[in-house]
């Protein structure tokens, strides 16, 4: 089975900026068709250069963004919430300057808000608010898709099931918001990685990262990545496949996702071993 696979900036660079333009060539030389932008700043993000950059090299690119306590959706406090819709709109704008279809990551929460309490209907109803005012401009401005990502209950309490994300979705209503599934996270939450694929169906399923159980290689863990490509199969997915993980010397991003130990020397490495085991296992699809 053909899958388009890409690799994150995370792979890289902590907070991508203008100083990491090499890694759009560097993704495209180790065989990768997409590159993901994490972004960590929208407003000091270097879209132009990018853009320039993208076109001298010839590859795909989608965008990810993580909100955060000051830019949080589902805040109590609505000056907060109107700062993540700021953001957000930002990182639109970003997709729409890059030719990007996709805005994923944990974009409908400040990423580690945890309140120690499930999610409340307040809370759902203040995200669901902010984010169809999100993608009511995607849809005015451009044609960019946002794809909300279930994370774990260790980052988040508001989504963290393919279910929820899909009622999420459902919720707003505009029709440009659908589902990012990641491994990692998906084999902490979900019963089920063909389950989850089709309680998304190709409606719903808009992006996915291709993680292993500990963040190391893809391909050398826990994750039946066999039963998941199957699955997208079935469904007739036909976006890309991203590893994201990260350079084991970043000290604030390995402390912020617990990465207490190396799985590869760097994160190239990492890289270049996943997608070889990755398109082996999709060869046998």
């Amino acid at each position: 089975m053909y899958f388009k696979f890409g690799v994150d900036t995370f792979i890289w660079a902590e907070a991508y900026g203008e100083e990491h333009l090499w890694i759009i060539p560097k993704a495209k030389e180790l065989g990768f068709e997409v590159i993901d932008f994490a972004i960590s700043n929208p407003f000091t993000f270097p879209v132009e250069k990018v853009k320039a950059e993208l076109a001298r090299v010839g590859i795909d690119c989608v965008c990810t963004t993580t909100l955060t306590p000051e830019t949080n959706p589902i805040s109590p406090d609505p000056e907060i919430r109107a700062a993540g819709v700021k953001a957000m709109k930002k990182c639109v704008d970003i997709c729409n300057e890059l030719g990007a279809p996709i805005l994923g990551g944990v974009n409908y929460a400040g990423w580690g808000y945890l309140t120690k309490k499930p999610r409340t209907e307040a809370e759902w109803d203040w995200g669901v608010e902010c984010m169809r005012e999100v993608a009511e401009y995607a849809k005015e401005t451009g044609d960019v898709t946002i794809c909300v990502e279930c994370v774990n209950r260790f980052e988040t309490h508001f989504l963290n099931i393919a279910e929820d994300a899909v009622a999420f979705c459902k919720d707003v209503g505009t029709g440009n918001v659908k589902v990012h599934l990641d491994c990692f996270h998906m084999i902490r939450e979900e019963k089920s990685f063909s389950g989850a694929v089709k309680t998304c169906g190709k409606e719903y399923l808009g992006y996915i990262h291709v993680n292993e159980n500990d963040r190391g290689i893809p391909g050398t863990g826990l994750v039946p990545f066999k039963e998941f490509f199957t699955a997208l199969k079935e469904i007739g997915y036909d976006g890309p496949l991203v590893i994201e993980s990260f350079d084991p010397s970043f000290e604030e991003l390995s402390g912020n996702c617990a990465i207490w130990r190396k799985f590869a020397d760097t994160g190239e490495e990492l890289a270049i071993e996943g997608l070889k085991n990755l398109k082996a296992i999709a060869a046998e699809i």
